[in-house]
């Protein structure tokens, strides 16, 4: 008796721990320039609304402008300057004649305050000030104005876009396009699928959703819907996508998209490029993508705006 019921013990841990050994956990490295082989000048200014001290990185071609300028929208959690994601993004577009400016994240690096407790309506102020520090400064010429948000960016970009004057393009750069709650769903079926029985993920990823909602990190904009913000933006929009992402569900968003009236963005899902849209044989930001951004940017800015915004440049 006791050896049947130890036999069947033994099988039941056998299967659950079957996909610990045989699922594949492993996810592509990405690789980037190093943040010391690039040209940057550091920035400060100010948030115009709470007054916390900002600082920044600003990336100036070395061709001759007046230029767009390209302000960076973190994604979630806490960012780095050296990050290969986000330094892709930005050595590629300073290369092909476009500026950009990456902002410190509040409470990381050289910044003050915290994003964690902030909604993104107060973190969408930061870029908003960063938008108008470009305006201000008297560094460079420049040609119209961007922003590009990367990951949860892309939820606060149509915040800035749909609420700040002279902004002329807006990209997402694997931004859902559904609500934080869907977001959540899909990602943590994936977090925990790796360990265990897809059916078992599907039953457990509800709850781990709710107990995260409850979370200082998620709590503020827990509930934030994105599409009543981007039906308010009416500027050139570039969505961004790789495929089999893993942290946004992607043919959701794109579903979502078509079904609110905003199908007349410009999208695109680069084939199994994952969250960070990589070239899975280099470990690199796709360049297919890289070039549609520059294009995207170069065919969308608005050259006249040079006559008008940074006077005093210095040539």
């Amino acid at each position: 008796m006791w050896k049947k019921i130890l036999l069947v013990l033994v099988f039941i841990i056998a299967f659950l721990l079957c996909p610990l050994i045989f699922k594949d956990k492993g996810r592509s490295e990405l690789h980037g320039p190093d943040l010391n082989e690039l040209q940057y000048k550091e920035i400060f200014y100010k948030n115009e609304i709470d007054g916390i001290e900002l600082a920044g990185m600003l990336f100036i071609p070395e061709s001759g402008g007046p230029f767009p300028v390209a302000v960076i929208i973190h994604g979630s959690g806490t960012s780095r300057r050296d990050n290969p994601w986000y330094l892709s993004i930005t050595a590629f577009l300073q290369k092909n004649g476009v500026a950009v400016l990456l902002p410190d994240k509040r409470g990381c690096e050289k910044l003050e305050g915290a994003w964690v407790g902030a909604d993104f309506e107060t973190l969408a102020t930061d870029i908003e000030s960063a938008v108008n520090y470009i305006r201000s400064q008297n560094t460079f010429n420049f040609s119209g104005i961007g922003i590009i948000g990367m990951s949860q960016g892309g939820w606060i970009a149509p915040i800035v876009a749909s609420r700040t004057d002279g902004i002329d393009f807006v990209v997402n750069v694997s931004g859902p396009m559904v609500t934080v709650g869907e977001q959540l769903l899909h990602e943590e079926f994936y977090n925990i699928s790796p360990y265990t029985y897809d059916f078992i993920a599907r039953l457990v990823s509800p709850l781990a959703v709710k107990i995260l909602k409850r979370h200082e990190t998620v709590s503020p904009f827990a509930e934030y819907n994105p599409i009543p913000y981007w039906k308010n933006v009416d500027i050139p929009v570039f969505v961004a996508y790789g495929g089999n992402d893993t942290n946004n569900p992607v043919d959701d968003s794109v579903k979502r998209m078509k079904e609110s009236g905003l199908d007349h963005f410009q999208t695109r899902v680069y084939f199994d490029g994952g969250h960070a849209i990589l070239n899975n044989k280099t470990s690199r930001v796709s360049e297919e993508f890289l070039h549609d951004l520059v294009s995207f940017i170069q065919d969308n800015y608005k050259a006249e705006d040079s006559l008008t915004f940074g006077r005093q440049a210095i040539q």
